[in-house]
């Protein structure tokens, strides 16, 4: 009797936290806000992770700008409005991808140009490093000739 009310109970244990589960709701009543939510936050930065997007991101200001973006959402900015807000506040590091303007320009060339610079580079080295060899071959040739 005592083993079978401990099944029983320990079954009842095991049971009720499932009960108590439910899918997440989200914040916003309107799924339409949710959607320009989701949409905006995978365009946005997380300011404290930095190679995260705000949707990525579980830290709290990633938290609070979500939740900053979906009041605005709610005001009825459209999503230019948003980032340009948020561009104005935190500056163009909030955006994933930076708009292309003078300030982020080497952002943009800046691995093109590396990478010429490095082949550049690479060219020249292996054509002086020619040059040399041919030049000792000619020198052997020489020394050899000076010989027989």
């Amino acid at each position: 009797m005592k083993l079978s009310i401990l099944k029983v109970l320990s079954a009842l244990l095991l049971i009720l936290p499932l009960l108590a589960c439910t899918e997440a709701r989200p914040l916003a009543d309107d799924p339409a806000v949710e959607v320009r939510l989701r949409h905006l936050s995978h365009e946005l930065r997380c300011l404290v992770c930095q190679n995260q997007t705000l949707a990525d991101s579980n830290a709290p200001l990633a938290q609070d700008l979500r939740q900053e973006v979906r009041e605005l959402i709610v005001k009825g900015l459209n999503d230019q409005e948003i980032t340009d807000y948020l561009v104005v506040r935190y500056g163009d590091f909030v955006r994933y991808r930076p708009a292309v303007n003078a300030q982020t320009l080497l952002l943009w060339i800046g691995p093109a140009l590396l990478l010429a610079i490095g082949f550049g580079s690479l060219w020249w080295t292996l054509r002086r490093r020619n040059s040399l060899l041919a030049d000792i071959d000619n020198n052997d040739q020489e020394e050899k000739e000076e010989e027989a």
